[in-house]
This record gives C-alpha cells, sequence and structure tokens, in this order.
C-alpha cells in the first residue's frame, strides 16, 4: 500500500529534523507543506530550512513560487497531488511530508469545496481595510452576515475573515454555505504524526528562533518586501510587527492619543518591542495550531 507520512506540529517544534530523519529511513523526499515557505521572497521570516538540510534530502514547494502570484489551499491540493502520484509512480512506497499549515493538510488529505475564484480587487479593498481598521471590524461584520463561519474559522488569523468575507460579499451566500462536500478519496494510506513538547520548551524555543532571525537579518529580508506588504503572503507575523516598526520610524504613526488603557498593542515603537510582538505573536500561532489539530483523531502525537 502507497503511504503518506505527514509531520505536523506547532511552529518551532522540531518538524524539518525529525522529517528529514524520517526521510533518509524511507529513502523520500520530504514535500513541504507550509503556506510562506513555498515563497521564495521570504526565508528568514519562514524558518526555511538551512542549506544543510536542504542539501541532505531533495524538498519540493521550498521556494517553489512567488509572492506576487495568490497561491491557494485550492492550487496547492492540486500541484501536492500531481507531485505525490508521480513519485508513487516512480517506485516510492512511503513518502513524507512535513507541514505547519493545518488548511494546506486538510486540503490535501480530504480535498476542498468548490469554492468561488477569489476576486482580486474585492480582496485588495478587504485587506486594505484589515490593515486600517484591524481584524476586529472585519469580524463583526463576518458575525452578522455568516455566524457559522464566525463559530468555526479562527477568527484571529485575518487572512481567513477575509477571505470568508470575499466569498459572502462576492456571492450573497454564507461562506459556510460552501463546506458541504463529501471528503474525497486518496488511493494511498496517509498517516498524521504530530509532534509536540512541554508548553514552557517550545515557548523557549520560539523566543530563541526570533532572536536567531532577527541575528540572521529578518529586519533585512523585510525591507526588501516593502512593496509586497498589502499581498496576502505578507500578513505574516514576524513581517507585520517589522512593517509596522517602519512604519513609526518614518513617521507614518504616532504615540500621541495612545496609553495603557488603549485597546491594542499600540505603535510599534522600537526595534525590540517589534521583537517581543513576534515572539508573542508566534507563541500564539502556535497555540492556534494545537487546538486546530486537536480535532483531529487521525493524529497520532509523539512527544519530542
Amino acid at each position: 500500500m502507497k503511504r503518506l507520512i505527514i509531520i505536523l506540529g506547532p511552529t518551532a517544534v522540531g518538524k524539518t529534523d525529525y522529517s528529514i530523519s524520517l526521510a533518509l529511513k524511507h529513502g523520500s523526499p520530504v514535500i513541504s507543506c507550509d503556506s510562506r515557505q513555498i515563497y521564495k521572497e521570504m526565508t528568514i521570516g519562514t524558518a526555511v530550512p538551512s542549506a544543510e538540510q536542504l542539501s541532505a534530502v531533495q524538498h519540493y514547494f521550498i521556494h517553489s513560487h512567488t509572492v506576487e502570484q495568490l497561491y491557494t489551499a485550492g492550487r496547492y491540493e492540486i500541484e501536492a497531488l500531481e507531485l505525490i502520484n508521480r513519485l508513487f509512480d516512480e517506485g516510492h512506497e512511503t513518502l513524507v511530508m512535513a507541514g505547519g499549515s493545518g488548511f494546506y493538510v486538510d486540503a490535501l488529505v480530504n480535498g476542498l469545496d468548490d469554492f468561488p475564484s477569489a476576486d482580486l480587487k474585492l480582496r485588495e479593498e478587504l485587506m486594505t481595510r484589515l490593515k486600517e481598521e484591524g481584524v476586529e471590524s472585519l469580524r463583526m461584520e463576518l458575525r452578522s452576515i455568516d455566524p457559522a463561519s464566525y463559530e468555526t474559522i479562527d477568527i484571529a488569523n485575518g487572512q481567513r475573515v477575509v477571505r470568508a468575507l470575499e466569498v459572502c460579499l462576492m456571492t450573497g451566500k454564507p461562506f459556510s454555505s460552501f463546506k458541504t462536500a463529501a471528503r474525497k478519496e486518496r488511493d494511498f494510506e496517509v498517516e498524521k504524526i504530530g509532534l509536540t513538547r512541554p508548553r514552557e520548551v517550545l515557548y523557549d524555543r520560539i523566543n530563541r528562533r526570533v532572536v536567531q532571525m532577527i541575528d540572521e537579518g529578518l529586519v533585512d529580508e523585510v525591507r526588501s518586501l516593502v512593496k509586497y506588504r498589502n499581498l496576502a503572503a505578507l500578513q505574516t507575523v514576524g513581517y507585520k510587527e517589522i512593517f509596522d516598526w517602519f512604519d513609526y520610524e518614518a513617521g507614518l504613526v504616532s504615540t500621541e492619543g495612545w496609553g495603557p488603557t488603549t485597546p491594542g498593542d499600540g505603535p510599534v515603537t522600537t526595534l525590540e518591542r517589534a521583537v517581543e510582538l513576534i515572539q508573542r505573536n508566534t507563541r500564539h500561532y502556535a497555540k492556534r495550531q494545537l487546538s486546530y489539530w486537536g480535532r483531529d483523531k487521525d493524529i497520532r502525537w509523539l512527544e519530542l
């Protein structure tokens, strides 16, 4: 039986090293299932595997696409299935996939519903609102027109809220009404292994990774991507916070009128504050990842 082993887990848990060791054991490449590591313009902030790790085994879907082109979970489902079937046809019996993007994993394993194509103009308008008004305003709008989606999607994820609103506004139907398709059958066995660590260990790894990213040149990488900052790919922890710091440095925002009781984080006035926010937001992201996968009873959890 052809088998796909998916190594998943929260950010910074150690998926890359574990998947490489497993791939070497089975003579498999590593198929990345990460919605940000696919972008060739983003390296440091997405924790792309090192040159040494990439040379250990062949990797797919690493730096394979550009942020200038909209990439979706639906497109990943199509491209990843084509690759997986080709590799099985070439003689592989076991393939290894590593991913932190739950929606991409679900798309590959279960298939996606037939959502309408993106309305790029409407999405751009919603992304502008997300930047100017914050996610709370969009969340309240989604709750009023599609309460079912409000209760089921990750409403802390601005991109998910934007996509749900986009579908509602362009079709006049609730986003939730499209999520009715039956699970698609795959002609290979899927085994999911979830990696965990004690929370204090995971959080320490996250904090140290962020510092390492700064040391490796994350600020310069973000500066090189300023022209893309409104694209969906750049609405990402590690990039958003530094963009906000750039805005303060450029005099585009000020601390006037903001105080300890004001909602939100306030202007990002220093690099040190940006680092603190990246660490905090990454920890929150890891917690959401674990919550998302906690509903999947097919995952076999392994504590490192």
